[in-house]
């Protein structure tokens, strides 16, 4: 139990060891909790402060949770931090991203094996030059159900920001000239899509020694709209769920 503000329940997700299974799911829209928490078994509301809500249920005889994280970096790692606190340990981001590499369609998911620390929060834990990767465990776990699920996936880097529309409004910024350059490098070296809080999840999970991943639903690609290709906008997060569902059960059965 955390000691800052709360003896009873952690100060900003309203709960205490035993709420919480070792395995979260963990998506940013507090809406999104409700719709995953189907997918358990006798899911129970244990608690809804701020932008974290939070159910409890089972899946093969196990407590697991989702847990909302709100957006971005900074409340991400207050979610990650508190629920460590009580004692979970196995952590899957379940989000939306927007796609960067030219293969990357709507509709299609990806596997972050690694971030772009192009965000804040993590740098407040650990110097720059350490590296924002995911845990092989649960990786393996997302492409082996993806695989089962037969859904187009792809696998590798993600970048992760602060800035919403620094992303989408670059040149109308006062430092647009900075973003642009740094965009088009991201593209150059292979990102596949962007999004907000894996970097920072990835950087906290190796410092508190969980694990963690991360699934990615690509809501569009605005690189590909650029070149004049087929860029079709996808809102179903659905697939990324059960992708997410399925290797828990996974990483429930290798666990053991």
């Amino acid at each position: 139990m955390s000691t800052v503000y709360s003896k009873d329940k952690e100060y900003h997700i309203g709960l205490s060891e035993g709420d919480v299974g070792r395995y979260v799911i963990l998506p940013g829209d507090p809406k999104r909790c409700k719709l995953i928490a189907k997918y358990f078994d006798d899911p129970v509301l244990m608690a809804d402060s701020r932008e974290y809500v939070t159910y409890t249920g089972y899946l093969d005889g196990v407590k697991v949770s989702v847990t909302s994280t709100g957006i971005g970096g900074p409340s991400a790692a207050i979610a990650m931090e508190e629920l460590v606190h009580i004692k979970a340990d196995t952590f899957i981001r379940v989000g939306t991203s927007g796609g960067m590499a030219l293969e990357v369609e709507g509709g299609d998911v990806v596997i972050a094996n690694g971030a772009i620390r192009n965000e804040g929060t993590s740098k407040e834990y650990v110097p720059i030059e350490f590296p924002a990767v995911a845990n092989y465990e649960v990786v393996n776990a997302l492409v082996k159900a993806a695989k089962d699920q037969d859904q187009k996936y792809h696998v590798g880097v993600v970048q992760c920001k602060d800035s919403f529309y620094g992303q989408h409004e670059p040149a109308i910024k006062p430092i647009g000239y900075e973003l642009i350059d740094k965009w088009d490098a991201w593209c150059k070296a292979g990102a596949l899509t962007s999004e907000m809080e894996s970097a920072a999840l990835f950087v906290v999970g190796s410092y508190l020694r969980v694990r963690v991943g991360s699934i990615l639903l690509v809501v569009g690609n605005q690189e590909r709209r650029k070149q004049g290709l087929k860029d079709q906008i996808v809102h179903d997060t659905d697939a990324a769920i059960k992708i997410a569902i399925e290797a828990i059960r996974e990483l429930i059965k290798n666990d053991r």
